[in-house]
C-alpha cells in the first residue's frame, strides 16, 4: 500500500511539473509515461482516468500554494499584520515559484476558463474558495485601518489582477524588479500603506 501511494505521489508531482510547462490539456499520458519509465496503463491506473490524474495534479498544486502562502499566516490573528504577511508570502511564492511555468492556478485559469467540464468545475471551486478567504482577510484588515475603504470584493479583484500581472512579469518578461513592484502595488491596493 505504501509503495502504491509513493507511485501515485511520484506520478502527480511529475504531472504537475509537465502541466506547468505544457498546460493541463497539453499533458499527454504517453509523454508522462515515457518520462517516468512507466506504461500508460500503469500511469493512469492509480487514478482511473486521465481526467482524474489531471484533477489530482490540480489538487496537488493547490496544496503547494497553501503550504507556501497560507500556512505561514497561522500564528497571526486576522487583521492588518496578517494581510501584510499574506501579500509578502504570495509575492514570494510568485518570485520563487515551485512550478517551472509559473503560478499553476493562473495558467490553469487562463487555459480552462472557457472549457466546461469537471476539471474547470474543480478549479472554479478552488478559486472561489480563495476569493472568499481573501475577501475575509481584507475585511479583517480594513477593520483595523482608517477609512474610507473600497469594498473588500473590489480590493480582492485588484489584488488578484496584480498577482497575475506580477506572474507574467516574473515568468514571461523575466523582470527581477517585478516582485518589489508587486508588493508595493498590492500593499497600496489593500490600503496598507496609509
Amino acid at each position: 500500500m505504501a509503495e502504491a501511494e509513493r507511485t501515485r505521489t511520484r506520478i502527480v508531482r511529475a504531472a504537475v511539473d509537465e502541466a506547468s510547462r505544457l498546460g493541463l490539456e497539453g499533458l499527454t499520458v504517453g509523454s508522462l509515461a515515457r518520462r517516468l519509465g512507466m506504461s500508460k496503463a500503469g500511469l493512469v491506473g492509480p487514478f482511473g482516468s486521465r481526467e482524474r490524474l489531471l484533477e489530482a495534479a490540480l489538487e496537488h498544486s493547490g496544496k503547494i500554494f497553501w503550504s507556501a502562502v497560507i500556512e505561514p499566516l497561522a500564528d497571526l490573528p486576522p487583521g492588518r499584520s496578517r494581510l501584510e504577511r499574506l501579500i509578502t508570502t504570495w509575492v514570494d511564492y510568485l518570485a520563487d515559484c515551485p512550478f517551472p511555468g509559473g503560478c499553476f492556478v493562473t495558467a490553469a485559469s487562463s487555459e480552462l476558463d472557457g472549457r466546461p467540464g469537471p476539471l474547470r468545475d474543480r478549479l472554479r471551486s478552488m478559486v472561489t474558495s480563495s476569493h472568499e478567504r481573501l475577501t475575509a482577510e481584507v475585511a479583517a484588515a480594513q477593520a483595523e485601518l482608517p477609512g474610507p475603504h473600497r469594498p473588500p470584493e473590489e480590493v480582492v479583484t485588484t489584488l488578484i489582477g496584480l498577482s497575475m500581472a506580477a506572474n507574467q512579469e516574473i515568468q514571461l518578461l523575466e523582470d527581477p524588479s517585478a516582485p518589489t513592484r508587486a508588493r508595493k502595488a498590492m500593499r497600496h491596493a489593500a490600503g496598507l500603506d496609509r
